[in-house]
């Protein structure tokens, strides 16, 4: 895969449930299912709200939602199907929707990670994210997060343009 196989676009409504199965098999393993197809189809209609997909070719192998308020956004879900992490999909990904952030007047991003998805965590380090918090139990208080934040008015680029992704 090369960077110009891959498309970025806002979701379409016939997407919402390939995005909710990766979400269910990619995120939310081990844990009641709460993206749905109908939630994830509520937030690609939501106004303040931006769901992106990426495409190779005219298959869904990574998405992203986040949600945008006055002063803040916050990112509920990103995932890179398996054979795609690593390549920079998720990096593409963020930086898109970031700039939307941005671009709207909103400069802190919150996220919550799986305590022992260091994976993520170590993705979201080289985005420029800093850990905030443990929250215990946030994942149907049976296991912890860590709550964690980038401050995009501070001027901070991306610390590392390496392609490395493994956020799941």
């Amino acid at each position: 895969m090369t960077h110009s196989d891959l498309s970025l676009s806002l979701a379409r409504r016939t997407d919402a449930r390939a995005i909710a199965n990766m979400s269910r098999v990619l995120i939310e393993y081990g844990l009641p299912w709460k993206w749905t197809a109908q939630r994830v189809e509520a937030s690609i209609c939501a106004a303040n709200v931006n769901v992106l997909v990426a495409r190779l070719e005219t298959r869904i192998i990574g998405f992203a939602i986040m949600r945008y308020g006055d002063d803040d956004a916050h990112l509920d879900l990103l995932a890179v199907a398996l054979p795609y992490r690593r390549l920079g999909v998720g990096q593409e990904l963020l930086n898109w929707l970031e700039k939307c952030a941005t671009v709207a007047g909103t400069f802190r991003i919150t996220l919550e990670v799986r305590e022992n998805n260091r994976g993520a965590q170590q993705f979201y380090e080289r985005m420029g994210y800093h850990r905030l918090n443990l929250v215990p139990g946030y994942y149907e208080g049976t296991e912890a997060a860590l709550r964690m934040r980038r401050d995009l008015a501070s001027g901070s680029s991306c610390p590392s343009s390496s392609h490395s992704d493994s956020r799941s």
